[in-house]
C-alpha cells in the first residue's frame, strides 16, 4: 500500500488515476496511523514552497515523513513533493525543507542565460541518464516527460539520477538512499510517468 499524503496542496485526481492504472494500490490520506501503516509514501505537491512546508510543519506531517524516511521507508517526492526534500528553498525567502536530499531550491529565472526562455518552464523535455537505477527500468534516455515550475534543484550533483536540459540542468530525478525526487509530473507524462511509477512500485 502507498500512502499519498494529502497535505491540501494541488489536484490529486491525475496522481491517482495512474497508481491505479499501474495497479499500486494506493490511499490518499493524512491519517499519522496510514501513513505509519503503509509500505511507501507518495508525496505530491504544486504551488509555494513557503506554504507547503509550513502545513506539514504545523500538521506534523513533515516530522512523520522524516521519521519514516529514517526507518527506511520508500519515499517519493512529485515536482512541489520533490523540492520539499532538500534542505533549504530560495522562493519568496529563505526556507528550510525536510533534510532528506543536500541542496537547495533556487530560482530558474535567475541563472538562466538565454533570457529569452519563459519561466515557469512548462512543457516536454527529454531525459538524460546520468546514473543506473531501478527507478528507470521500463524508460530508456531520451523519453520525453512534462514539466511545470519556476525554481530547481541546485548543489545535488550526486544526488541526480537523470536530469533536462533547458539552458541550465534541470534534475530530473534524485535520489538519497531510500528517497526519491521527482521533479516533473509522471502522471502528466504519459507512458514513459506510468513507467517510472511502475517502477518504483516494484521496489515497495
Amino acid at each position: 500500500m502507498i500512502a499519498v499524503i494529502d497535505y491540501g496542496v494541488g489536484n490529486l485526481f491525475s496522481l491517482k488515476s495512474s497508481l491505479d492504472y499501474t495497479g499500486l494500490e494506493n490511499i490518499f490520506t493524512n491519517s499519522e496511523s496510514e501513513i505509519r501503516k503503509a509500505d511507501a509514501l507518495i508525496l505530491p505537491g504544486v504551488g509555494a514552497f513557503r506554504d507547503a512546508i509550513d502545513i506539514l510543519n504545523k500538521t506534523g506531517l513533515g516530522t512523520i515523513v522524516k521519521e519514516e524516511a529514517e526507518n527506511g521507508k520508500k519515499i517519493l517526492g512529485i515536482c512541489l513533493g520533490m523540492q520539499l526534500l532538500f534542505d533549504k528553498s530560495y522562493e519568496y525567502g529563505e526556507y528550510k525543507g525536510l533534510g532528506l536530499i543536500n541542496g537547495d531550491i533556487v530560482s530558474m529565472k535567475d541563472n538562466l542565460k538565454n533570457k529569452k526562455l519563459k519561466v515557469p518552464h512548462m512543457g516536454w523535455n527529454s531525459l538524460e541518464f546520468l546514473k543506473e537505477d531501478k527507478i528507470l527500468k521500463y524508460i530508456n534516455a531520451g523519453e520525453y516527460v512534462y514539466y511545470v515550475h519556476s525554481y530547481y534543484a541546485e548543489n545535488c550533483n550526486d544526488s541526480v539520477i537523470a536530469c533536462s536540459d533547458y539552458d541550465i540542468k534541470i534534475p530530473g530525478i534524485v535520489k538519497n538512499n531510500n528517497i526519491y525526487g521527482i521533479q516533473f509530473h509522471p502522471e502528466k507524462s504519459g507512458k514513459t510517468g506510468l513507467n517510472i511509477l511502475k517502477a518504483f512500485g516494484e521496489m515497495i
